[in-house]
């Protein structure tokens, strides 16, 4: 049988950021082709000698000056032909998790701009971007109630209330702060530092950790982490 393919194989990074309350989109503006000047997921074609893994990676740092360290695959793009104007593409998606207050941009290759994007206050986005990065939200709402990655958004010291208010953001709803403060910590996993945050006003709140080595030992030792807002 002679088959005749002239398919290229791309990729595409949702990364997710958390500052002031909201959750965030990392976004590049097209800098060359038909699709010049619009907002894309950074994302590109993989080479004949890179590893999907290692072509996002690539994407992110060319594109946006930044490695991630949490990185998970998403979906394969592919049952719409036409989603490329340029040629049958076929994408598999990533989605990722950083701390994007410690991160600098830095727009390079073919992204003329990157920017972070409030999830609620996307632009219009180029290709199918707008569908990829409604599947990855609905994953991350999914995993932050039976697998601890919201504090892969949170820097490494951090005030309870703002994990309260990264899950009441991501979850758009409210929770009950007693209950979820108790269901935490009584996973030990969450540990209470000497350290105070800033607050301007009353009295200044201790900061908190994340034990992630704990986290994996009792991994290993079958421990379930699941927090049930119903």
């Amino acid at each position: 049988m002679n088959l005749k393919q002239s398919i290229k194989i791309a990729v595409d990074a949702i990364v997710f950021g958390y500052s002031n309350h909201c959750l965030n989109v990392l976004l590049i503006k097209q800098k060359f082709g038909a699709l010049k000047n619009q907002w894309a997921l950074v994302g590109g074609f993989v080479k004949d000698n890179e590893s999907l893994y290692d072509a996002v990676n690539r994407e992110l740092h060319e594109e946006t000056g930044i490695k991630v360290n949490y990185l998970e695959q998403l979906y394969t793009f592919g049952d719409n032909i036409e989603r490329d104007p340029r040629c049958r593409v076929v994408s598999v998606a990533y989605f990722a998790l950083v701390n994007s207050t410690e991160l600098i941009l830095h727009a390079d290759s073919d992204a003329e701009d990157a920017q972070w994007f409030p999830i609620q206050e996307l632009p219009n986005l180029a290709f199918d971007h707008k569908e990829i990065v409604q599947m990855a939200l609905k994953r991350l709402q999914s995993k932050l109630i039976y697998q601890p990655i919201g504090f892969d958004l949170l820097p490494n010291e951090f005030l309870f209330s703002e994990l309260e208010n990264l899950y009441c953001s991501i979850l758009e709803k409210e929770i009950d702060r007693r209950n979820f403060r108790k269901k935490i910590l009584s996973f030990g996993i969450v540990e209470e530092t000497d350290k105070y945050g800033d607050k301007k006003n009353g009295r200044p709140a201790k900061l908190f950790v994340f034990n992630k080595l704990k986290y994996n030992k009792l991994l290993n030792e079958g421990f379930l982490f699941e927090i049930n807002f119903a």
